[in-house]
């Protein structure tokens, strides 16, 4: 029935306040008794269980940063069946992000533009939030997206990760350093190598035994994917979150006069499908096999994130399908994954 409710009704309203709208009904999905009974038809079988990063994940498949920004949704994307949930992006300073409209649905593309620009309450909201949860939901694995504070230069980008990485390491299963937004000006610039190496050395350090990772645009040349990717390697990190969204406006079925009217912002959706692939193989190639590729990009079905494992991913992450999809989306895939696995197995 989802499907029918968006065409007629969901799709009608501003994107961001349905987004809203739809948190307020995950967060209430978290609370007893509603996540009782949630959780009893959603629950990923066992047989989906991976091991990463020092952790046990229900399901590869988890929601991307991006969606729950500051951490109030985790309990309800838990029990909607989400293996982890990515908190985030999160600032040292809170902020309001740019200005509204800022959330645009490109529909037959199954894609969206936004350019929210890390709004969110800070770094030490999410702190309170996370150690409430931690408290609440010990067994959830919930990583922690952070970013640069926009009021603070590029120049002192470092000191900012690392405030935000000391408050919140502790209270993290993973940290994810985000340097590729596009909607963070000059942030894109410190994927740079002799730029990113310093600065994921000193956050590493902040983070004590705190699993670290990095997410990267797609974006980038390959060669500078791979760069990247051995310079993680080198600096001790625990893994790379393959990708971000893209600037990119290529291969669009809407109008072009409506993606002209959205504007500026980073795309997501089904159009990454192809360059994710290619970015997650890229990555895969120059790390070790060990090494832990979140795949993130144009996932919508049980098929796309088992070919992401396939082609070397140890865990895939979705955001943009749960719009079109719809609450269910993390069941759908993983009852998908569950029906396929003697066949992958075979």
């Amino acid at each position: 029935m989802y499907p029918l409710l968006f065409r007629a009704v969901l799709s009608r309203f501003d994107p961001e306040f349905a987004h809203h709208a739809g948190m307020a009904v995950i967060r209430v999905l978290g609370v007893p008794p509603f996540s009782t009974v949630t959780r009893s038809l959603t629950r990923p079988d066992p047989s989906l269980q991976v091991k990463a990063l020092g952790l046990t994940f229900p399901s590869p498949f988890g929601i991307a940063a991006g969606f729950d920004k500051n951490a109030v949704g985790v309990r309800g994307f838990a029990a909607l069946g989400f293996g982890h949930v990515e908190v985030g992006t999160i600032t040292a300073i809170p902020q309001d992000g740019n200005p509204k409209p800022r959330l645009f649905r490109l529909v037959p593309d199954r894609a969206v533009i936004n350019r929210m620009g890390f709004n969110n309450k800070g770094a030490d909201a999410a702190a309170r939030r996370l150690s409430r949860l931690r408290r609440g939901a010990p067994n959830t694995v919930i990583g922690v997206n952070i970013g640069k504070s926009r009021v603070v230069d590029v120049e002192d980008a470092t000191a900012d990760y690392v405030a935000s990485a000391t408050r919140l390491a502790p209270l993290a299963d993973y940290l994810a350093v985000n340097v590729s937004s596009p909607n963070t000006p000059g942030l894109r610039g410190l994927q740079a190598v002799e730029t990113l190496a310093p600065l994921l050395r000193a956050v590493r350090d902040a983070s004590g035994a705190t699993p670290l990772l990095v997410k990267i645009a797609p974006d980038l040349p390959d060669e500078e994917i791979t760069a990247i990717a051995q310079m993680a390697v080198a600096e001790g990190l625990a893994g790379i979150i393959a990708h971000n969204t893209t600037i990119s406006r290529d291969g669009l079925r809407t109008d072009p006069a409506v993606v002209a009217a959205a504007g500026a912002g980073g795309l997501s959706g089904a159009p990454l499908k192809e360059r994710s692939l290619q970015v997650l193989r890229v990555v895969r190639a120059a790390v070790p096999a060990d090494f832990c590729v979140i795949a993130v990009g144009g996932v919508e079905t049980a098929s796309d994130v088992e070919e992401r494992l396939a082609a070397g991913a140890t865990l895939v992450q979705g955001y943009t399908a749960f719009l079109y999809r719809g609450p269910l989306w993390a069941r759908q895939v993983n009852r998908g994954l569950r029906n396929r696995l003697p066949l992958s197995q075979g």
